[in-house]
């Protein structure tokens, strides 16, 4: 069929005046669907018709009416709490049959875990916790005292938990994650939830001491009511009950003791942790039997997927009530983990406050440091990395104790004396410390987001080395006097400035070996990482050697070598501090690597990757510095014996270097790899020096 003419076009988009839309004084409503599908046919791909006044980014942003993915207020239930409690959604009591009753509050409690669980991992709390009507209307529970006791536990768990987050402001990480939505977080008599729930726990206890005594105690505890009616059951339902319960009690102790100052809470935190854990291997163990006598009859298919031990459904929920009444909730639904999941997730945590609990709050800088950095290779989740901030940085000083210019010095190396020296009141040294706070809070983040804050924070740092040499020479004069009668302000001048480059090489090999762990390098460009990371180390292991032998008389005015093998080339008197040596075989896997990816471009063509970052010359022959890592590490043995972390480091370096000898040797003999045989890096002993494997295909 011929195409229309423009008048037959223009007789198709006549648009008529809308009459079900009321004209006002300036304007005139009309119906422009049909100009609107005239326009879609003929227009092409990438094309836009817009009008002046459009703006494309207000466009995405805009509320789209009626859809359920951007409209809020479509896929509500419920108009408002109060029309969900008059439609039954939330009754009081949750039923007539006291058995019955009690079932359904212990899968309140169950779901509630799941939400609170999914949470903590980054869901809203609009949709998570505060989908249960019951905490919407605290009063409404007053006249049960089970219930009403737990919603009050688990709302001051709530707020202490957005409480911690928010001082440790790891919430940048996870926006929605204290976002309150005008919830009520916080309750009248809130602050009294313990004394509650120890008077209800009493109370079950002798149901349950009641429903266990021998056929002659019973008459003594015959004034104890039942929990139920159901006499077989009561004590499954007293042991399921209290384990909750107790759980809930222990780990509000666990949140409030590990926020006292100065980490002085942390031994009882540890107690209530043990508590904790018991408590909810109780509640693995009570699945069982609330399953086979649940209230909602035979479980379907996907069980493992019930937010419940009972896999029943609980009541007083609906994830979508706040929807309406809180505009930033997130129209999306929120698949909330199971309960197992939740329970397994609530262990995982756990298990991290207690390693939390357990350090030993090292004065040293560097033993903070490592302590951090092991900590995160647990991947631990959002709380757990804001009570380990907290704990670090109280009142800008170090565990609340140390203040950072004493932090700094002791890092330096430097007298003790040092500490109450006037050089701290110096602008430049504050603005330091408050570096180095930063620092510390950006290392309890997650890896992602601590990648990208320490590549900016590294500028920082090499701003800072140029300022304080500049306020120290302003202030103290010529700053390399390497007399033995120079004065004390000269010393810790030169002490702070090594110590702030090598604080400088150290967050820089942190940036780049975290790319391995977020897995942002592909194979051809592993030579020029290892590049980088064989440099810094040379320049780390430099700054290292440099400080500590400062830091003695007799060899202060020794000068440190800057190449590779650096470390060799001292006197016969001084022993190599067992970290430099450790650096150094860092080094060795570092350039071994480097130089194994840039000869197998170089000679078998793969991997390749445009950069001048090798000579061309290099062979597979002519370097193994696998075997001097091995070699070394087997050294070091002995002066980590009693360090297990460390032991475990050299354990992995060990493997590392063994395995890629093999790999070596094999290339080495088949001169040009074969067309069948395949190699690739993998990760699998240590996780920033890959290994060879080669396959046949």
């Amino acid at each position: 069929m011929a195409d229309k003419s423009e008048a037959e076009r223009g007789e198709d988009a006549k648009v008529s005046i809308s009459p079900s839309i009321p004209s006002g004084n300036d304007t005139v409503w009309a119906d422009v669907s049909s100009l609107f599908r005239l326009a879609c046919n003929d227009l092409r791909s990438d094309e836009l018709i817009s009008g002046e006044n459009f703006n494309l980014f207000a466009a995405m942003s805009a509320l789209e009416i009626m859809d359920p993915k951007m409209d809020s207020g479509i896929v509500s239930t419920y108009y408002s709490v109060d029309e969900a409690i008059d439609s039954g959604a939330a009754p009081i009591p949750l039923s007539f049959d006291r058995t019955v009753d009690v079932q359904r509050v212990i899968d309140i409690m169950d779901h509630l875990l799941a939400c609170e669980a999914t949470w903590h991992k980054g869901g809203s709390l609009a949709q998570t916790v505060f989908s249960c009507i019951y905490l919407l209307r605290p009063e409404r529970t007053s006249f049960h005292a089970l219930l009403h006791s737990f919603c009050r536990v688990i709302r001051t768990t709530c707020n202490t938990v957005v409480s911690a987050v928010s001082d440790a402001r790891t919430n940048e990480e996870e926006d929605l994650f204290t976002m309150a939505y005008g919830l009520p977080l916080k309750a009248d008599g809130d602050d009294k939830c313990l004394s509650m729930l120890h008077a209800v726990e009493e109370t079950i206890s002798r149901q349950l001491k009641a429903c266990k005594a021998p056929l002659s105690k019973r008459k003594v505890l015959e004034d104890v009511e039942p929990l139920q009616t159901n006499l077989d059951l009561e004590e499954g339902f007293c042991k399921a009950v209290l384990c909750r319960l107790r759980f809930r009690k222990h780990l509000y102790h666990v949140l409030t003791c590990m926020r006292r100052p100065q980490g002085k809470g942390l031994e009882l935190a540890k107690k209530h942790i043990t508590s904790c854990l018991c408590e909810l291997d109780s509640m693995l163990k009570s699945a069982e039997f609330l399953r086979d006598h649940c209230a909602c009859g035979t479980l379907e298919d996907g069980a493992e997927d019930k937010t419940t031990a009972s896999g029943c459904q609980p009541i007083g929920f609906d994830s979508t009530l706040n929807s309406r009444s809180a505009a930033p909730t997130p129209p999306r639904a929120i698949k909330l983990l199971s309960w197992t999941k939740a329970v397994n997730y609530f262990q995982k945590l756990l298990h991290d406050l207690d390693i939390i609990c357990s350090y030993s709050l090292d004065p040293v800088f560097e033993g903070a440091l490592r302590f951090v950095v092991d900590f995160q290779k647990l991947q631990p989740d959002l709380v757990a990395r804001a009570y380990i901030q907290l704990l670090l940085v109280q009142e800008g000083k170090l565990y609340g104790r140390e203040p950072m210019f004493a932090v700094i010095c002791r890092a330096a190396l430097l007298p003790e004396g040092a500490k109450n020296h006037d050089v701290q009141k110096n602008e430049t040294v504050g603005q330091l410390g408050q570096l180095l706070i930063s620092l510390l809070r950006i290392l309890c983040t997650n890896t992602a987001w601590q990648r990208r804050k320490l590549g900016k924070i590294l500028q920082d740092w090499r701003i800072i080395y140029v300022q304080l040499e500049l306020a120290f020479r302003k202030e103290f004069g010529d700053i390399t006097n390497t007399s033995t009668d120079q004065n004390l302000c000269l010393k810790i001048c030169k002490h702070i400035l090594i110590w702030v480059e090598e604080q400088t090489y150290w967050i820089a090999l942190r940036f780049l070996v975290l790319g391995f762990e977020l897995e942002l390098y592909s194979t051809s460009e592993y030579c020029m990482v290892y590049w980088y990371i064989y440099v810094i180390l040379i320049k780390l292991a430099e700054k290292t050697h440099l400080k500590m032998m400062l830091s003695n008389d007799s060899t202060g005015r020794r000068k440190s070598k800057k190449k590779r093998d650096f470390v060799k080339d001292v006197g016969k008197d001084y022993q190599i501090p067992p970290s430099v040596l450790l650096l150094q075989c860092y080094i060795y896997i570092a350039e071994g690597l480097m130089m194994m990816l840039a000869s197998l471009r170089n000679e078998n063509k793969i991997f390749l990757c445009l950069g001048p970052f090798n000579t061309e010359q290099e062979t597979l022959s002519e370097y193994n510095c696998f075997k001097d890592a091995q070699r070394m590490a087997k050294e070091l043995r002995g002066n980590f014996a009693n360090d297990p972390d460390r032991m475990a480091e050299l354990r992995r370096i060990e493997q590392v270097a063994e395995h890629n000898c093999v790999a070596l040797n094999l290339l080495c003999r088949l001169g040009t790899l074969e067309p069948s045989l395949k190699i690739s890096f993998e990760f699998i002993h240590h996780p920033h020096f890959a290994v060879a494997a080669v396959k046949r295909s």
